[in-house]
């Protein structure tokens, strides 16, 4: 997921944007289940549910939006050929059937894919779903007009990469085969074992091509989902929702659609949020957030509160916050220094300088703590709670170093609790002890993002973050350690520049794997291995907090996106 700047995103949110906006997740003040809290009757169809966020929900068509398993807003819209697990916790990290009658089915080392559709799908007009429309759907995300959707199917498809979309031309892409109208096969450039993963991104939304109009169509997307588009105001910042009378709950196992109205109100400031859930006030009992944390300030007033504790949502995101070294810049080229600088961190003051335990935890390993990236626990440089300066002073000194270096830190001036000028402080002061002094350099967000995400400007010693495409090892790893992602005219993440054969080979050979837990013992071994150059120094995972209305009921916080799920959601 790139750089997601709240969780979501991106993703996902896919989203998130993950966004969304932008991981082992349970649900209220004792981490228990979460299925059936926020009230102790069973859940009831009816009522209205009011979503509130601080960012609005822009680009709502499914070419454009980049989400984790497809978004959460977005997914009651758009259904997808595979979807995410709405389970709480790790049994939410599965990928499942939605569209389709399963996975899809591999063949020729996993460069086939082949799924069926089930019978009886329906758009919100009544007219049948087919698998024409699913190819269509694809096609229209390659339009110029239409990006900033995921960029794998333009990598993995063959002829993907010179591919312009339906508009410039009417032939579409041969490499996606419609034999019948409940069967669509997909054809890749090499072995992608993961592809029942990418197939949950909103780019495999069936759009029916008789009603496409281009760039207008966000304002009235095609329902495929159990809710439909009836207002989308000043580009996503109020969008109403309403039941998609067509959708059977005959075809889809995941979604429950309990309100009869979804009512999504967007450009509030964080904490007028969370004072309108603490309040619980006429239509805000029936109110949740898909965007916006407790901060910790907030965090401290809530846990003093019994009633208000528990209606706060716990939940993780695959998610790492680290620093990033560019060992092109001296003195980052020697591995010894970087050493002397992991060895050196302190973890409790970053964490307390990203809110708390409550708020983070400690990491690590460059993969997130889950057994879905396939976390293998390994700390090649320990420094303890508070740092190791005597042997990171040691290090220096072989490095040709004894009386200590001058660095600089690039950072972000984002209020974010992840790269913003609290974490660098709290750097800047653990280092000064091993006898390193740390000059900070904030910048502007797009700033720095622009600075650290180019070749030729990346910085020596950054703060960075990058959360998760999918719950899985792959879309984490390889666009930081691949060498064949590093992208010198645009946005590059391989900050480290690692261009390790025996990597990218061992990346290669992961992704013909279909059985993905099999995969993800690979994924880990592949992390452990890459820790041991020290390109990066993980941090701290983040945990999300986030407040819901006295009336929600019915919380699921899965593993996949950190966050509730407001397609399991009851009001009544």
């Amino acid at each position: 997921m790139r750089q997601p700047s709240v969780i979501a995103r991106r993703v996902a949110a896919a989203s998130v944007t993950l966004v969304v906006a932008a991981g082992a997740a349970a649900c209220g003040p004792k981490d228990n289940d979460a299925k059936g809290a926020g009230g102790d009757s069973k859940p009831q169809k009816g009522g209205t549910l009011t979503v509130l966020n601080a960012g609005p929900q822009e680009d709502f068509d499914p070419a454009r939006l980049y989400t984790s398993g497809g978004g959460n807003v977005p997914s009651l819209v758009f259904r997808t050929l595979t979807t995410r697990n709405r389970e709480s916790g790790a049994a939410g990290a599965e990928v499942v059937p939605d569209l389709a009658t399963d996975t899809g089915r591999p063949s020729k080392n996993a460069t086939v894919w082949t799924y069926t559709l089930k019978k009886g799908l329906k758009y919100e007009d009544g007219t049948p779903i087919t698998s024409a429309d699913i190819k269509y759907g694809i096609e229209r995300s390659f339009a110029a007009e239409l990006s900033g959707g995921a960029p794998y199917l333009r990598d993995w498809l063959i002829g993907g990469a010179d591919y312009q979309g339906p508009y410039k031309g009417k032939k579409g892409l041969d490499s996606i085969e419609t034999p019948d109208d409940l069967t669509i096969v997909f054809h890749l450039n090499k072995p992608e074992g993961e592809f029942p993963y990418l197939a949950t991104q909103t780019q495999f939304t069936p759009v029916p091509k008789a009603k496409d109009n281009g760039t207008k169509y966000e304002e009235h997307p095609i329902s495929s989902g159990p809710y439909k588009v009836v207002k989308n105001e000043n580009d996503g910042e109020r969008i109403t929702l309403e039941r998609n009378t067509y959708w059977s709950a005959a075809t889809d196992a995941e979604r429950k659609a309990y309100p009869d109205k979804i009512d999504v109100r967007s450009g509030l400031d964080s904490s007028v949020i969370n004072q309108r859930l603490s309040a619980s006030q006429g239509a805000d009992a029936a109110a949740v957030t898909t965007d916006t944390n407790l901060g910790p300030a907030e965090l401290a007033k809530v846990t003093g509160d019994k009633a208000l504790a528990a209606r706060v949502g716990t939940g993780h995101f695959g998610y790492t916050n680290y620093i990033a070294f560019n060992p092109k810049v001296k003195p980052f080229d020697d591995p010894k220094v970087r050493q002397a600088i992991a060895y050196a961190v302190d973890r409790s003051s970053v964490i307390n300088a990203a809110g708390g335990s409550s708020l983070a935890e400690a990491a690590t390993t460059y993969l997130p703590n889950q057994k879905s990236f396939g976390y293998t626990p390994y700390d090649h440089f320990p420094a303890g709670a508070s740092g190791n300066p005597a042997k990171a002073k040691e290090l220096l000194k072989e490095a040709g170093h004894p009386n200590g270096i001058t660095v600089t830190l690039t950072h972000s001036n984002d209020k974010n609790f992840e790269t913003s000028p609290e974490i660098a402080t709290a750097l800047q002061d653990a280092l000064k002890k091993a006898g390193i002094t740390v000059k900070l350099q904030g910048l502007e967000d797009n700033d720095y993002r622009d600075k650290i995400h180019g070749v030729k400007t990346e910085p020596g010693f950054f703060l960075a973050h990058w959360g998760a495409d999918w719950p899985s090892g792959g879309p984490f790893l390889a666009p930081i350690f691949d060498g064949r992602q590093i992208v010198k005219d645009g946005a590059n993440f391989n900050t480290g520049f690692l261009d390790d054969k025996s990597v990218n080979g061992e990346i290669d050979a992961i992704n013909k794997l279909t059985n993905l837990d099999e995969a993800a013992k690979r994924w880990g071994a592949l992390d452990k291995k890459i820790g041991e150059q020290a390109l990066t120094v993980p941090l701290f995972h983040p945990v999300y907090k986030r407040l819901y209305g006295s009336a929600v009921k019915n919380i699921v916080i899965s593993d996949w996106t950190g966050v509730l799920d407001i397609s399991q959601v009851a009001v009544k």
